[in-house]
């Protein structure tokens, strides 16, 4: 299951990728904004990442005006690894060599099918392990 949320600033990505995610047999699960109104961005965040920490759900994609607040915000849940990605080469990185958790976009500074190639490029890589999960757990115990 794959965890989605957006802010206002994300929201017309958030159901683009959802469309696609349901054509392609991707199960997920929606935490919101279901509106243009103003919000903030810490709150579809946290839950998106209690999903994927939890179990419920094993990915997660965060979307807002630049995919830089989410990314702040979700990294700051202890356990989490989001990354910020602009393009298809990023997106696969970010899983295949930091076994990310999280994907974040930004919908101001992504068109949405650019968007679409990224949530591919991500959802089909795998976390190569060996020294990248060495570096993974480095990373990891450097939390507070």
């Amino acid at each position: 299951m794959i965890a989605i949320g957006s802010d206002h600033g994300g929201i017309n990505h958030k159901e683009y990728i959802k469309e696609f995610l349901k054509a392609n047999g991707y199960e997920y699960k929606d935490f919101g904004t279901n509106s243009s109104e103003s919000c903030d961005y810490p709150d579809i965040a946290k839950p998106v990442c209690d999903a994927i920490l939890s179990g419920e759900c094993e990915k997660g994609i965060l979307i807002c005006g630049t995919g830089i607040g989410m990314s702040i915000a979700a990294n700051k849940v202890k356990g989490i690894r989001a990354a910020h990605v602009t393009d298809t080469f990023s997106s696969r990185m970010a899983m295949e060599h930091n076994n990310a958790h999280i994907i974040c976009i930004g919908e101001r500074i992504t068109g949405p099918d650019l968007a679409i190639e990224i949530v591919k490029s991500y959802l089909s890589a795998t976390h190569l392990g060996g020294r990248h999960a060495k570096r993974v757990e480095k990373a990891m115990a450097l939390e507070n």
